[in-house]
């Protein structure tokens, strides 16, 4: 099933200026910069992206992006609440940056929150995606060892495995932890379905050290040691 992706390809980053775990969220100083500064240069150094859209409802947040070299789409105040979906803010700066005259095919929806990514992640990621035919992608970090327990009050149980007959790590299926980096789908799909994935799908392999992202202040220190560690920074 090809889903179709006439027209530009565009990166498109969602970022609310509210944020209950840390204030300003977006605009934080992550390893130097801003946090939204990252991905909006990751996406712009990358072959393959035509334009960078970011979508927010905080005006500060716009003036830095657009500082950046993004497109800043102000985002209605009807789809910036806690509740609202990513799905919604992508569509509607979509639309927007449609209004303008331009016709987006492909789109690449970034998480400021995940800064430890390289551009040879997008630009690997978008190949595998043409390569393969897929109809959207999505990053993951395969994860090992991932024996899983919950405790609903009578007592820890296991879930994903029977702890009486604990297989060797060489007879465990793989397995792949969606990270939330980025995604890639046609306009089309997230028009006509108000979903990210869908059709033939794509698992773009990330590291294990990039499925970290910032959403309480102490994974600022970690991101940024790990960003320094590995010379991003």
């Amino acid at each position: 099933m090809s889903l179709g992706n006439k027209g530009l390809t565009v990166a498109v980053i969602a970022a609310r200026g509210g944020s209950k775990g840390i204030p300003h969220k977006n605009l934080i100083d992550v390893a130097g910069k801003p946090l939204i500064a990252w991905t909006i240069e990751q996406a712009r150094l990358a072959a393959g992206i035509d334009q960078v859209l970011v979508s927010s409802d905080s005006r500060a947040i716009l003036d830095v992006a657009e500082q950046f070299g993004a497109i800043g789409i102000k985002r209605p105040e009807y789809i910036s609440g806690d509740t609202a979906s990513s799905e919604s803010a992508w569509q509607q700066a979509i639309d927007a940056f449609e209004e303008r005259g331009n016709t987006v095919g492909l789109v690449i929806a970034l998480q400021a929150t995940s800064p430890i990514r390289e551009i040879s992640d997008i630009e690997l990621a978008l190949a595998q995606y043409h390569r393969e035919g897929c109809d959207s992608l999505l990053t993951v970090a395969e994860i090992e060892d991932c024996f899983m327990w919950k405790d609903d009050g009578a007592g820890p149980e296991s879930i994903n495995y029977d702890y009486k007959t604990r297989r060797r790590r060489q007879e465990i299926q793989k397995r792949f932890l969606e990270n939330g980096s980025f995604y890639i789908f046609p306009a089309t799909l997230l028009r006509n379905t108000a979903n990210r994935l869908g059709g033939k799908i794509g698992m773009y392999v990330m590291d294990r050290h990039k499925m970290f992202q910032i959403d309480h202040p102490e994974d600022v220190k970690l991101c940024t040691v790990i960003m320094n560690g590995y010379g991003y920074a």
